[in-house]
Order: structure tokens, then C-alpha cells, then sequence
């Protein structure tokens, strides 16, 4: 009697969940298209630089990427990167307090389109994927970035806005 009744049980477990993973996928709701997710981190090279997946978000993949490429160094820079691989160096590059207003005229140059950062961040365009639904013009890409952070830290207090 106690098998059957094990048997019957498993049975529906086994109906319901054949049921429930044969339903049509859901389109992901077009709202998610102006979330913001973290950057984190992949994992560290000897050479001082750092994979991470980070987000961007722009009116087609190019203006995403390039914002991705943005968010990854900014997050260095001012955030450190807490999330993903313990492997990431997690303290920000500048640690003072309102650095970014502090040094607005130097960042707003050095992350002008095609600014310095550049210098510093690589996309790896075959690691590029679209998270979310399309909407009212906005996409949200997340790409994989290689980032050298021990050159950037180089540039900062080279340019005097860190200590060495």
C-alpha cells in the first residue's frame, strides 16, 4: 500500500513538471530594458588587468558596447568591483569621496567618446549578448571586457589625481 501510494506521488511530480517545462517561453518584459546590472568580475591576468561582464545600455549594440566599455572602467575607478570572482582586486582605484565631482573636468574628457579610456578597456565582441527586450529605442547589452587596471592606476598618478 505504501508503494503505491510512493508511485502515484511520483508520478504526478513527474506529469507536473513534463507539463509545466513543455509551456511556451515568455518574452522577457520590455521594462527590464532599463534595468542596471553590476559589473563583475571573470577573473585576473598576471599582468595586472581584469575580465569582467559588465552592462550597457544604448539605442543600438555600439552605443551599448561602448557605454559597457565606460561602466567598466568607471566601476575601477570609483566602485571596485564586488561582484562575480573573489580574484578582483574589490577596493576602487580612487578611494577619496566624491572624486568623480572632485575631478569632473579631467574625467568628463577622459571618458568623452573616443577618450582616453580607451586606451585602457578591450571588448571582446564574439562575448557580447543581448539580455533584454528592445524598447522604445533602448537595448541592454552585457559584454565581456578586458581591463588593465595596473595601467590605469599608472595613468592616475601620473596625472596626479592618485598617490602612488
Amino acid at each position: 500500500m505504501k508503494n503505491s501510494i510512493k508511485i502515484i506521488i511520483a508520478a504526478a511530480i513527474i506529469s507536473l513538471s513534463s507539463i509545466t517545462s513543455c509551456k511556451k517561453p515568455q518574452n522577457i518584459d520590455s521594462s527590464y530594458a532599463y534595468a542596471s546590472f553590476k559589473t563583475e568580475c571573470l577573473g585576473t591576468e598576471l599582468d595586472g588587468s581584469v575580465m569582467l561582464r559588465t552592462w550597457g545600455k544604448g539605442t543600438n549594440k555600439a552605443d551599448a558596447i561602448e557605454q559597457a566599455r565606460k561602466n567598466a572602467v568607471r566601476d575601477i575607478i570609483f566602485n571596485g568591483i564586488t561582484d562575480g570572482s573573489a580574484e578582483c582586486n574589490k577596493k576602487p582605484l580612487i578611494l577619496e569621496v566624491n572624486a568623480q565631482e572632485k575631478y569632473e573636468y579631467y574625467f568628463n574628457q577622459f571618458f568623452a567618446t573616443g577618450g582616453a579610456y580607451t586606451k585602457y578597456v578591450v571588448a571582446n565582441e564574439n562575448r557580447t549578448s543581448r539580455i533584454v527586450a528592445k524598447t522604445s529605442g533602448l537595448e541592454n547589452w552585457s559584454v565581456v571586457v578586458d581591463v588593465d587596471r595596473a595601467a590605469l592606476r599608472q595613468r592616475l598618478v601620473d596625472d596626479n589625481i592618485i598617490k602612488p
